[in-house]
C-alpha cells in the first residue's frame, strides 16, 4: 500500500494567503487542511494524529504561541514552523525555546518555506517512530511477571545469578531460568542491551525487595 502524503495544517487568518499557502503545498505534494485561527485547529480532533503545523504568529483571538502553549500543556509534540510578518525577536526566540522548528518572515519564499516543511514532517516522523518503540518496550516490560521483574533489576545491577538468588530467595536455576526469560520477552541478547532499554523506560516502578523475617 502506498503511504498518504505528509500532512501540513496551515493556521491564518488571512484567507488569501492561507489559500495560496495551502495552493504551493499541495502542488508540493503535501496533504493539506487549513484553519482560519487557532480555536478552529483545536476543534479538529484529528488535526494533532501527525504531521506538522504552519502557524501564523499573530492571529485573531488565541495567538500563535497561545496555541502552542495549549498544544504544549495536551502533550502534543507536533512540530511548528512560525510564519510572521512582524519580525518579533522575543516571540521568535519564546517560539524556539518552546520547540519550534524555524520561524520564517513574511512574505516567505518557497525554497526556505519547503526546506522547514521537510524538516518539520522528518522530526514528527522520527518522534512517532521513537513513541511506538517506546510502546513496544512499555508493552514489553509488562508481561513480565513480578519475580522476573526482580531478576530484571539483578542483571541491570551487574549482579551474578548466585547474587540474584540470594536477595530474593530462589535457587540459582531458577534464576536462570527467568533471566532467560526476561531477555526474551524484553528482545535484549545481553545484559549490556537490557540495561540500555531499562534506561529507556526509567522511572520504572520498583519491585518489592526481598521478604523479610516478621
Amino acid at each position: 500500500m502506498t503511504a498518504p502524503p505528509p500532512v501540513v495544517h496551515v493556521v491564518d487568518d488571512d484567507a488569501s494567503l492561507r489559500s495560496a499557502l495551502a495552493g504551493l503545498l499541495r502542488a508540493s505534494g503535501f496533504e493539506v487542511r487549513a484553519y482560519e485561527s487557532a480555536g478552529d485547529f483545536l476543534l479538529d480532533d484529528t488535526a494533532t494524529r501527525g504531521g506538522c503545523l504552519l502557524l501564523d504568529l499573530r492571529l485573531a483571538g488565541p495567538s500563535g504561541l497561545d496555541l502552542q502553549d495549549a498544544l504544549v500543556r495536551r502533550g502534543v509534540r507536533m512540530p511548528i514552523v512560525f510564519l510572521s510578518a512582524h519580525g518579533d525577536v522575543a516571540a521568535c526566540a519564546r517560539a524556539m525555546k518552546a520547540g519550534a522548528v524555524d520561524f520564517l518572515e513574511k512574505p516567505v519564499e518557497r525554497g526556505p518555506l519547503l526546506a522547514a516543511i521537510r524538516t518539520a514532517l522528518a522530526r514528527d516522523t522520527a518522534q512517532a517512530a521513537t513513541a511506538d518503540r517506546l510502546a513496544d518496550l512499555q508493552a514489553r516490560f509488562a508481561s513480565l511477571t513480578p519475580r522476573e521483574r526482580e531478576v530484571l533489576d539483578g542483571v541491570v545491577c551487574g549482579k551474578l545469578n548466585k547474587q540474584i538468588a540470594h536477595d530474593i530467595g530462589v535457587a540459582e536455576r531458577t534464576v536462570k531460568t527467568h533471566r532467560a526469560q526476561v531477555m526474551s520477552k524484553m528482545g535484549a541478547d545481553s545484559a549490556a542491551m537490557l540495561g540500555r532499554i531499562v534506561e529507556q523506560l526509567a522511572p520504572l516502578p520498583q519491585s518489592p525487595g526481598p521478604p523479610t523475617a516478621g
